[in-house]
């Protein structure tokens, strides 16, 4: 499971900057908490890397497998997705979590992914408020990643969220209110819902 930064040039949650090529890894405290919820292992990580501390059942690692075009058919996922653009396959942190919500339809699989605070993109406004189930934003205001297997850095230039799609919010919320403020979104979900009977009633 990795967060990759591609250099020169990465663009966390809309904005540019610059640094080198590295494997940025969930650090061991939110590996733990992942766990938890999921009951203690998790069955698939479609983006790790050599470094990562996730050891999930599965694993699906560049450039041997690609997570994005490989199926997420498993119980229990996380995702720390590559928060910038890869530019040789020509996809976005958005792609990840098009992904997340098709898994989450798809296989009834339950979800975590670890993403940058960016309440503003499309991403979020499609694939999170309105499509996920719950959400923490982390108290960690820059959150210290294992950059090349190490914490000694000055952490991310970002907030950072949890994002949960599946069926035990009361689990979700009683590991990760340690960590930060956790969020129902279930009343997105049912208002996204009346809206679209009301298109197809209007239109259909």
């Amino acid at each position: 499971m990795s967060m990759e930064l591609f250099s020169p040039v990465t663009d966390f949650a809309g904005r540019s900057v610059h640094s080198q090529s590295q494997h940025w890894c969930t650090p061991p405290q939110y590996v733990d908490a992942v766990k938890r919820v999921f009951g203690g292992e998790i069955e698939l990580d479609p983006c790790s890397n050599e470094q990562s501390i996730v050891h999930a059942k599965y694993e699906f690692k560049l450039p041997e497998k690609d997570g994005l075009v490989q199926e997420w058919d498993f119980a229990s996922v996380y995702v720390n997705p590559p928060y910038g653009a890869d530019r040789t396959r020509g996809t976005t942190i958005r792609n990840w979590l098009a992904k997340c919500s098709f898994t989450r339809t798809e296989y009834g699989a339950q979800i975590i992914a670890l993403i940058p605070v960016a309440t503003n993109t499309l991403h979020w406004k499609k694939y999170v408020f309105g499509d996920a189930d719950a959400i923490c934003f982390l108290f960690d205001t820059r959150l210290r990643f294992l950059v090349n297997g190490n914490t000694d850095n000055k952490g991310a230039p970002m907030a950072c969220a949890m994002i949960y799609w599946g069926d035990f919010f009361c689990q979700f919320e009683t590991v990760f209110k340690e960590y930060g403020a956790v969020l129902s979104l279930e009343s997105l979900k049912k208002n996204k819902k009346m809206d679209r009977q009301m298109q197809m009633s209007l239109f259909g």
